[in-house]
C-alpha cells in the first residue's frame, strides 16, 4: 500500500534519527511516497536501503540480512511489515501506484504479534479428537503461519514441518490433480489470494470432505459461498461475507464453532433417541392390538386407554429425551456420513426387536387372566395390561438415553427433566388406577398390591433386556480392543 505526502517544512519528529536525517536532506515542498507491505514484496521494488542516515545500494548482502531478520521475526509468530519510501521531486499527472512502487528506499521492518485466544488451542484439540481437521489459510508469511499452527496444534512440529505449508505462489503453479494428492496432508496455506481459497475448498470437496470455511472480508466471500458451511465473523465481518455465509459468529471466536458442532451432534443424537423411543413403543402397541385377536383374545386396550398412552406416556418422557445432555463420547468419535440414514448404527434393528418384546410383555397379563386359575375379570386384566404398557415405556425411556452406556454409567440424575417426566407419568398412572372418577373415564379398576407388583415386574423386562444388550456389546467391544492391541 502506497501513500503520498508533502514534505513538511520541519523534518524532526518522525521518531527515527536516521529517517529525520534523510528527510532533512530533501528539498522543502517535495513529496514522499511511503509504501508498506510484505517484506519479500518490498524487496522486489527497492534498489536502495537506508542505513544510519545514509542511502546505500540494496546489494545481495543487504537483501540476505533483511530476509534473515524477516524470517527470524516470522519464526517467532510475528506478523512482519516492511516500510519503504521514495522521494518525489514533483507530482505527476497520475498517481499510478505501480509506477510509484519502483526504485524505492527500504527503510526497515517491524514485527507485530496477534496472539490467538487462550481457548483456541483447546478448541483445536477438541476438533482433532472429534475427527475434524482444522486448516489454516492465511495471508501471513509461511514461517509466521507455521509458528502459530504449531502453537495451536494445527500442524505438527519436527523436521518435516516445512512440508506442511503451501504458499499461494505454489498453489498458482500446481494443477488441481496435484493439489488433490497433497490437500489431505497439508494443514497450513500462507500468502494466499481469494482464488486460492476457492481452489483449496473445491479440492477438499472433491475428496468427499464436508468443508466449513471461516472469513470476514469481501475477498473471502467466494470461498464462503463455495464451502458446505460458510461461517462469517459477526463483529469484524463485512456485509458481503455475512451474506455469503450460512452462519455468523456473534463473538468472532473459533471455539464457538467447535461448541456449535458439539451442540449439533447432541441435537441429532437426541432426535434419534426420540425416534427410537416413540417408534419402538408404538410398534409394540400396534402388535399388541393385532396379535391379541389373532390368538383368540379380546382387545387388550380400549380406545381411551390407547389415547392416554400416546398423549401422556409417550409425550412427557419423549420431550425430556430431546434435552438429553451431550454424551461423554460426543466429541471423541469421528463424524458420521451425511448420507447416513437416521435408522443406521443399529437403531432400526433395536426397534425391530424391542417393539415385539413390548407387545409380548404386555400380552402376558391378559394371557394369564385367561389361561390360569386367576380367572380375572376383564377390567382387572385390562387394567394390568394398561399399566404394564405404561410402566414399560417409562423403563424404555430410561434405557433409550444412550446406545452404548448403561443407565448406571450415565447416572440417573444427569437428565433431571426425564426423571421428573417418568415420576410424573408414574403418579398419573396411579391416579388413573385408583381414583374413581378416572376409573370410570378410562375403564380401569383398582388393582391389588399383588396385581400391581406383577405389572411392575413385567414392565422391567424390556428395560433389563435393552441394558443387557448394551452390556454385551460393551464386553465384545472391549475384547476386540484388547485383541487389536495385543492384550489377553
Amino acid at each position: 500500500m502506497t501513500t503520498v505526502h508533502r514534505r513538511p517544512a520541519t523534518a524532526a519528529g518522525s521518531g527515527s534519527q536516521a529517517l529525520d536525517h534523510l528527510l532533512a536532506q530533501l528539498p522543502e515542498g517535495d513529496y514522499i511516497a511511503f509504501t508498506k507491505g510484505a517484506v519479500d514484496s518490498l524487496l522486489e521494488t527497492c534498489d536502495r536501503v537506508l542505513s544510519e542516515g545514509v542511502i546505500e545500494p540494496l546489494e545481495a548482502g543487504w537483501r540476505e540480512r533483511i530476509e534473515r531478520a524477516n524470517n527470524s521475526l516470522a519464526q517467532n509468530g510475528m506478523r512482519v511489515l516492511g516500510v519503504a519510501l521514495r522521494p518525489l521531486d514533483q507530482l505527476g499527472a497520475s498517481l499510478d501506484e505501480a509506477a510509484l512502487e519502483t526504485r524505492e528506499i527500504f527503510v526497515g521492518l517491524t514485527g507485530m504479534i496477534d496472539p490467538p485466544r487462550p481457548e483456541v488451542r483447546e478448541a483445536v484439540l477438541k476438533c482433532r479428537t472429534a475427527g475434524i481437521r482444522p486448516i489454516m489459510i492465511t495471508g501471513d508469511h509461511p514461517l509466521t503461519a507455521l509458528h502459530i499452527a504449531h502453537d495451536l496444534g494445527i500442524a505438527r512440529a519436527g523436521p518435516q514441518a516445512a512440508h506442511q505449508v503451501i504458499t499461494g505462489q505454489r498453489l498458482a503453479e500446481i494443477s488441481d490433480d496435484e493439489l488433490d494428492e497433497v490437500v489431505g496432508e497439508v494443514s497450513v496455506y500462507a500468502r494466499v489470494s481469494p482464488e486460492h481459497k476457492v481452489k483449496i475448498v473445491e479440492s477438499l470437496k472433491r475428496q468427499g470432505q464436508i468443508v466449513a470455511m471461516t472469513g470476514d472480508g469481501v475477498n473471502d466471500a467466494p470461498a464462503l459461498k463455495r464451502a458446505d458451511i460458510g461461517v462469517a465473523m459477526g463483529i469484524t465481518g463485512t456485509d458481503v461475507s455475512k451474506e455469503a455465509s450460512d452462519m455468523v459468529l456473534l463473538d468472532d471466536n473459533f471455539a464457538t464453532i467447535v461448541n456449535a458442532v458439539e451442540e449439533g451432534r447432541t441435537i441429532y443424537e437426541n432426535i434419534r433417541k426420540f425416534i427410537k423411543y416413540t417408534v419402538s413403543s408404538n410398534i409394540g402397541e400396534v402388535l399388541l392390538m393385532l396379535v391379541a385377536p389373532l390368538i383368540g383374545l379380546p382387545m387388550p386396550l380400549t380406545a381411551l386407554q390407547i389415547l392416554w398412552i400416546n398423549l401422556v406416556t409417550d409425550g412427557a418422557p419423549g420431550l425430556a429425551l430431546g434435552v438429553e445432555p451431550a454424551a461423554p463420547d460426543t466429541m471423541t468419535r469421528p463424524p458420521h456420513p451425511p448420507t447416513e440414514s437416521v435408522l443406521a448404527r443399529g437403531l432400526g434393528i433395536e426397534m425391530l426387536w424391542v417393539g415385539p418384546l413390548v407387545a409380548l410383555v404386555a400380552l402376558l397379563p391378559e394371557f394369564l387372566g385367561f389361561a390360569t386359575a386367576m380367572h380375572l375379570e376383564t377390567p382387572v386384566w385390562q387394567t394390568m395390561v394398561f399399566t404394564t404398557v405404561c410402566l414399560t415405556e417409562m423403563g424404555r425411556a430410561l434405557s433409550a438415553r444412550s446406545d452404548k452406556l448403561l443407565l448406571v454409567q450415565l447416572g440417573l440424575l444427569t437428565n433431571p427433566l426425564l426423571v421428573g417426566a417418568v415420576v410424573l407419568t408414574f403418579v398419573l398412572q396411579l391416579l388413573v388406577i385408583y381414583v374413581p372418577a378416572l376409573q370410570r373415564a378410562l375403564g380401569t379398576q383398582a388393582l391389588t398390591p399383588q396385581q400391581f407388583a406383577l405389572s411392575l415386574a413385567l414392565s422391567t423386562i424390556v428395560f433389563f433386556a435393552v441394558e443387557t444388550s448394551k452390556w454385551v456389546r460393551q464386553r465384545l467391544a472391549s475384547r476386540r480392543n484388547r485383541a487389536a492391541f495385543g492384550g489377553d
